[in-house]
């Protein structure tokens, strides 16, 4: 048996192993489910014959499920703890990712597929949060920086959804088939990998219910052991305490608004680029799967050097280099006035916007007795961004058009390149 770096837990090497590979399948799975969808975003668009603001406002159903999960999550996650947090997410994405295909291509419902979104939303907010707690309890059990390539992975899952997609829309393939099976590769998998989950046993300083052994504490004497997710007359009103001061943490909320930012380059990219590529540069709707395709390659090549550059450099000239990337492949992507430009830019556009989730989760479990409720504030601000900053797009590029809309995004970069310092490991 060995200790698991900064927990104080005794596990065997193989444990580790287990662990960390079964949350680099939860993160990959998110990122497939997601890209299923958004990659066949242009078929959903034409099956039910809608605008950019149509568009915009179906985006919103699935944005006001993430939004009202995510902002429930901390509360979710201390409760149920991550492993029970993380199965049942995955399995409403699944489910909501039938239903989806279903509305888009046997109902050709708006109203269905809507609902599909909605619960695709409601399955993945706390899902994620739960992940990046999962994945900050086992990087400091790895004792290395492995945050990046867990979202790597996350990004490897959505070039594998981007590449189906667009061998789906290729061959006409219909949405409710391809959703389908997406979502069940989604549930079945992650349902699977969460019986190795280590995050909810393994103990944490500082926190009373993760304590292997009784000890003494000065203030109050021997406090008994309690297993991890089991439930006491005060853990509502401690959970709920717990969540309050994390939301009064100055810190924790800059590092929101950091990740703010370069969270809605991400999702920017996620819901528009298709689109942008086919309708602003004139590409077909296969070439427009590709293009997210090449976006979250480089995003993916980015958190994969994640690990060696922020060894090298630290957080904090790396959350400014990302921020300016972003900018710079932004602005070429939409003003580009060749295709082979706007593929360009997209390469930049997504190196730049590859750690700032990452950077982000693993700053704000820097006190890993505080990590749950931290992550959860940060995750909320930062997928607010995410979630609804592309609906809004939508409604922007009624009157400017796709591609100018995405200028807005530009904005919350500056903030983010202007806020990195607080990226800084604490002490």
């Amino acid at each position: 048996m060995t200790p698991s770096a900064g927990t104080g837990a005794s596990v065997t090497a193989g444990e580790v192993t287990r662990w960390r590979n079964a949350v680099v399948v939860a993160y990959a799975a998110s990122g497939l489910a997601f890209a299923s969808w958004v990659s066949r975003l242009p078929a959903i668009r034409d099956a039910l014959d809608l605008t950019p603001g149509n568009v915009g406002v179906l985006l919103l159903c699935m944005t006001l499920g993430s939004f009202a999960s995510v902002s429930a999550s901390g509360l979710i996650v201390l409760r149920l703890g991550s492993k029970r947090t993380i199965r049942t997410g995955s399995i409403m994405v699944g489910a909501g990712l039938l239903l989806t295909g279903f509305g888009t291509s046997v109902l050709s419902s708006p109203v269905a597929t809507a609902l599909g979104l909605a619960v695709i939303g409601l399955g993945t907010g706390s899902w994620n949060t739960a992940s990046n707690v999962e994945g900050a309890a086992v990087e400091r059990a790895v004792g290395r920086h492995i945050m990046p390539r867990l979202h790597g992975a996350f990004s490897l899952g959505t070039v594998a959804g981007a590449g189906l997609g667009a061998a789906a829309a290729a061959v006409s393939l219909p949405v409710a088939w391809h959703l389908a099976a997406a979502g069940a590769v989604v549930a079945v998998s992650v349902a699977t990998a969460a019986s190795w989950f280590r995050a909810d046993t393994t103990p944490v300083a500082g926190e009373r219910t993760y304590t292997p052994d009784n000890f003494e504490d000065p203030s109050t004497g021997p406090i008994p052991v309690i297993p991890a997710g089991t439930p006491s007359a005060s853990e509502p009103l401690d959970n709920k305490r717990k969540i309050a001061q994390a939301w009064r943490d100055r810190r924790t909320l800059l590092l929101g608004v950091l990740v703010l930012g370069l969270a809605l380059a991400e999702g920017a990219a996620g819901d528009w680029v298709a689109l942008a590529l086919a309708d602003g540069h004139g590409q077909t709707d296969a070439a427009g799967a590709a293009g997210y395709g090449l976006f979250v390659t480089f995003m993916t090549i980015g958190r994969f050097a994640g690990t060696l550059v922020l060894d090298r450099f630290g957080r904090v000239p790396v959350m400014r280099w990302c921020a300016a990337m972003a900018v710079a492949g932004l602005g070429l992507f939409v003003f580009a006035p060749a295709p082979w430009l706007a593929f360009a830019g997209l390469a930049v556009w997504g190196l730049g916007a590859s750690l700032g989730f990452p950077v982000g989760m693993s700053a704000a479990a820097d006190d890993p007795a505080k990590a749950a409720a931290r992550v959860s504030v940060v995750s909320t601000i930062g997928y607010g961004a995410f979630l609804c900053g592309p609906p809004l797009l939508g409604l922007l590029a009624e009157h400017v058009g796709i591609l100018h809309s995405l200028l807005a995004v530009m904005v919350m970069l500056a903030v983010s390149f202007l806020l990195s310092p607080v990226a800084r490991k604490l002490a």
